[in-house]
């Protein structure tokens, strides 16, 4: 792939997230995402690719917008398979909260794995847990082990976890183990990239969350040289036969992040609201301010973009 594609790529999910911040804190999650949606395909279908969405924001009949094997870009370039969340975190955006973005990954054809809308058990951490941490560990034995990694105490150690019932014993072991956590009230992608980044408070993401948000984190953090691990969870057998209807016959399998993401992918992001990864957008007379990230599994080179839009000057795509 075209190592610029990445960089034509942000002008997608920045045209989303602008158009989702409209929305912030007016209680319209359905409006928030289809503005976003809008605003990416139109933008997606500007670049020089023939792609694939093979992640997208539901099946064809379900959605007209941005969904699985719907072709985007000019048709000319590189084939590649297109994961997109137009808004991961609709809900979030609707209230005001954090970690609301817009996200792109881009692989070679075949080099992301496709799974259903579904669930995932995850753990993810910076470079720092590569080779260390193992998802048929116990919470506490890979918090132990990520620590000796880092030298530092368990106790010094920050775990983001989703704040639902299913992991009250998991919030209860990781407490007992000694190290604090931060607890989600969504947006698990943006808290899983941000264990990459050293100033970030979050040293792992431990539990259950959507299957698609793990594929595209996957893909972000393999570039940003992190690790993780996931295994489905499909919620009721419906969930159980679209996985087995994807190919995803094991259902006890754990997947590593090679196998989530391919060797040669691109991620892009845009903060919607400020999280633990990326500012917000923010308006001024005129204008806004967005703050991207652009990675190269390849190379991995991350970019961290501070564009000023002026609205009167914005490309029609």
């Amino acid at each position: 792939m075209d190592r610029n594609l990445a960089l034509e790529v942000v002008r997608a999910t920045e045209a989303a997230a602008l158009a989702a911040a409209r929305f912030i804190g007016k209680g319209d999650e359905r409006m928030a995402d289809r503005a976003a949606c809008e605003a990416m395909r139109k933008a997606l279908n500007a670049i020089n690719m023939d792609g694939k969405i093979v992640i997208g924001e539901g099946e064809d009949g379900e959605t007209d917008l941005l969904y699985t094997d719907e072709i985007v870009g000019i048709g000319s370039g590189p084939q590649v398979d297109v994961s997109v969340d137009a808004l991961e975190g609709a809900f979030i955006c609707a209230m005001g909260g954090p970690n609301a973005l817009s996200c792109v990954a881009l692989a070679e054809r075949g080099k992301i794995l496709r799974c259903p809308d579904t669930y995932m058990d995850k753990i993810a951490t910076g470079p720092a847990g590569v080779g260390v941490i193992d998802l048929d560990r116990s919470p506490t034995d890979n918090l132990k082990a990520l620590a000796e990694a880092k030298n530092v105490y368990v106790e010094d150690l920050r775990v983001a976890i989703l704040d639902r019932p299913r992991h009250e014993a998991l919030i209860s072991e990781v407490r007992k183990a000694g190290a604090g956590i931060k607890l989600l009230s969504a947006g698990d992608l943006s808290a899983a990239i941000a264990t990459t980044r050293p100033e970030s408070e979050i040293d792992m993401l431990l539990g259950i969350g959507g299957a698609h948000q793990g594929v595209l984190a996957a893909a972000a953090i393999r570039s940003a040289g992190g690790e993780m691990q996931a295994r489905f969870m499909p919620r009721n057998e419906q969930e159980a036969e679209a996985c087995l209807a994807m190919g995803i016959l094991d259902l006890k399998r754990r997947y590593t992040i090679e196998e989530l993401a391919g060797d040669n992918v691109m991620f892009a992001a845009t903060g919607v609201t400020t999280g633990d990864y990326l500012h917000g957008v923010r308006f001024f007379s005129g204008g806004a301010r967005t703050n991207s990230v652009v990675m190269r599994s390849k190379t991995r080179t991350i970019r961290f973009i501070e564009a000023i839009h002026h609205f009167d000057f914005k490309p029609e795509y």
